[in-house]
């Protein structure tokens, strides 16, 4: 019985292997993108897309959604539905959304998290300032922020979202002087099961990680760019419990491409540079495309949408348009959202 149980394991392994090896990444040449939502004054670096929705939130804390239709896939609805205008007043970075209820946080001290459009969170530390924001699942949620002491804020929810606590800063790593985390486009964290990558940035851009829902946590230092307040890793996105990749840079001198893309494939504790020297530069997002095996990749910044289909080795320049943050619906339709603007992209 062992020796045939070994057996079973061993060709079980054998075959997934070949299965994986046998991918063939897409070679994605364009991308063709429609704005559905389209206003000056509009600014957006949170956006979720689940739940036949997309919802986004601006920082004038306006807060829209857009209804998907079910037509033997998704597709696109017609109209963008505004949610709540008590919300107005509020610059928000962050969104997440859960069963019924809407999540945005906002960013600046007095920092406010809502639910569905009630208050149920409030910080008025000088020092706060909330950068994203995600859940496990419906019950257990998490959102990460500036230091205001001597470690990250990290506030979580047990029951729902109904209530939020701060952690600690004697059960968190503590915080190197001038680190921080940006709030770009709301994917500083990435969730994978039960684990949690948190990135940083400023003078010190690490990674946090907790392999049990934020009760305990370790961090790893990053090759990333760093060193300044406007350099370090802007988004974070992880395929599976190994496989994970960030990008980031220096916002104000966005043409640099140096060590601003690195990848680890032991979850997170150990980085390598990868596209040295090479394009993109600095980019604010990066998804990993659905079902690609880890080796589908789009980023999106200020100067536009690039691809990679060799786990961000080299990658594509696909557009000039530029966006802030993007979420896929599946792995050929994401929504994508920025300054005055928010949009559907389709790979080809």
């Amino acid at each position: 019985m062992r020796k045939l149980l070994f057996f079973w394991v061993v060709i079980t392994v054998l075959i997934s292997c070949k299965k994986e090896a046998l991918f063939v990444p897409r070679d994605i040449s364009k991308v063709e993108i429609t704005h559905f939502l389209e206003d000056s004054l509009l600014n957006v670096r949170a956006l979720e897309v689940n739940e036949g929705r997309v919802v986004v939130a601006s920082s004038s804390g306006k807060i829209y959604q857009m209804v998907l239709s079910y037509k033997n896939d998704f597709d696109e609805g017609r109209y963008f539905e505004f949610i709540e205008d008590s919300l107005k007043q509020n610059n928000f970075r962050a969104l997440a959304f859960q069963g019924d209820y809407t999540y945005a946080l906002s960013i600046e001290s007095p920092a406010k998290l809502f639910q569905g459009g009630m208050l149920v969170y409030h910080e008025t530390h000088p020092k706060a300032f909330y950068d994203s924001m995600d859940f496990w699942n419906d019950q257990e949620g998490i959102a990460i922020g500036d230091p205001t002491e001597d470690c990250m804020s990290i506030i979580i929810t047990r029951d729902g979202g109904g209530t939020w606590t701060k952690l600690l800063c004697e059960d968190l790593p503590k915080a190197i002087e001038g680190e921080a985390a940006f709030a770009a486009s709301d994917t500083n964290i990435s969730i994978v099961g039960d684990h949690t990558w948190v990135a940083t940035g400023g003078k010190a851009s690490r990674v946090l990680y907790s392999p049990d829902k934020g009760k305990t946590w370790s961090v790893y230092n990053t090759p990333i760019i760093q060193g300044v307040e406007t350099s370090g890793i802007f988004s974070i996105d992880f395929y599976d419990e190994l496989n994970g990749y960030a990008i980031g840079g220096d916002y104000t001198k966005p043409e640099i491409n140096v060590a601003n893309k690195i990848r680890t494939s032991d979850g997170g504790k150990t980085w390598e540079i990868v596209a040295n020297n090479q394009n993109p530069g600095y980019r604010s997002c990066v998804q990993y495309v659905p079902n690609g095996q880890c080796k589908e990749l789009v980023a999106v910044g200020f100067n536009g949408i690039d691809y990679s289909r060799d786990a961000g080795n080299s990658w594509k320049h696909l557009s000039d348009e530029g966006f802030y943050t993007v979420r896929f619906l599946n792995d050929s339709v994401a929504y994508a959202a920025g300054n005055g603007r928010v949009s559907k992209l389709v790979f080809r």
